[in-house]
């Protein structure tokens, strides 16, 4: 067997994870309250330890979650009737991620519930730096990107296809230092961000137009972001 390229390893695995996502009604859940409690977090304005802890125990349920369906899927591959043994091991698949779970409510609870409390409302638009909402544009701008390349049928997630991800990802950063910098700082980030786009063309990995609706993506999404201190 030939060894895998690097780049072909990723994307197996967000190939793996897309599956999750769309197959599995719990992972959009767990998905859905983990970029939540992620938000919230900075808006709470947490420490980076008290973030750290949040991340790895999101990521513990999602990849907890995952294992539950990959053991679902190979349980099913092999057996089509009932058998004991196959419920077993998709019951303890599933009490791992019923542990995981609990244990990221805990979590969650003694990170989040005192700072909730004595949360004011009227504070949550000044409660984001800088550097926070341009770590959510890019993640969002990155997430949306791979959605988009699979509703378009890209087999490849890093490397070509609709929209072209590098650019998104430049124009975002370009887009992020307008808000937080001078108007000389700006322009060269946009400078930089179009090198980015031109190389992209110039390599014939993406054409114009996936360039182009890459760059949109990443300016709109910043600038929803920025904007409405979300």
């Amino acid at each position: 067997m030939k060894p895998r390229k690097i780049a072909a390893s990723f994307n197996y695995a967000i190939e793996g994870v897309l599956y999750a996502v769309k197959s599995q009604r719990n992972m959009k859940i767990h998905f859905f309250i983990g970029i939540l409690v992620l938000i919230l977090a900075m808006a709470l304005n947490v420490s980076r330890i008290e973030l750290l802890i949040l991340l790895l125990t999101i990521g513990l349920v999602i990849c907890a979650e995952m294992m539950n369906t990959a053991v679902e899927e190979v349980v099913n591959l092999f057996v089509n009737d009932y058998h004991p043994i196959a419920r077993n091991a998709k019951n303890v698949a599933a009490g791992g991620v019923l542990i995981s779970s609990i244990i990221a409510a805990g979590v969650g609870y003694i990170v989040l519930f005192e700072k909730l409390l004595q949360f004011d409302l009227r504070s949550l638009r000044s409660s984001f730096r800088p550097i926070d909402l341009t770590l959510v544009a890019i993640l969002v701008v990155i997430g949306l990107s791979i959605i988009v390349k699979s509703a378009t049928g890209s087999l490849d997630y890093l490397k070509g296809g609709m929209p072209s991800g590098h650019t998104a990802i430049a124009f975002s950063l370009a887009t992020a230092i307008m808000f937080c910098s001078s108007t000389f700082v700006a322009v060269l980030a946009f400078v930089l961000a179009l090198l980015v786009a031109h190389t992209r063309v110039q390599s014939k990995i993406h054409s114009l137009f996936e360039v182009a609706v890459g760059g949109l993506i990443g300016i709109l999404v910043t600038v929803i972001i920025f904007h409405l201190r979300i």
